[in-house]
């Protein structure tokens, strides 16, 4: 092998070497990234779901009002329809 052969193989390890290690990086920070993205989604979900659980009384509540006006509205529509 000449020594110019032998500097090139070198420095194609050296390569090889500097290549590997940014794939490594590179997965590296995909895999952060991904875990960062589920913690993320599962932060907005759990949210959503412990805001849910504390506003269902007054979302109750509010449906009950709801549902006796639109009783009182029958009523009211019933009584017009007698006295015509």
């Amino acid at each position: 092998m000449t020594p110019e052969e032998h500097e090139l193989l070198k420095r194609s390890i050296a390569l090889a070497e500097e290549n590997n290690d940014m794939l490594r990086s590179i997965r590296r920070s995909m895999r952060l990234g991904r875990l960062m993205t589920i913690i993320y989604w599962l932060v907005i979900i759990g949210i959503s779901v412990g805001a849910y659980y504390f506003v269902q009384p007054y979302l109750q509540q509010l449906m009950g009002i709801y549902g006796g006006a639109q009783s009182n509205i029958d009523s009211v529509s019933k009584v017009l329809d007698t006295l015509k």
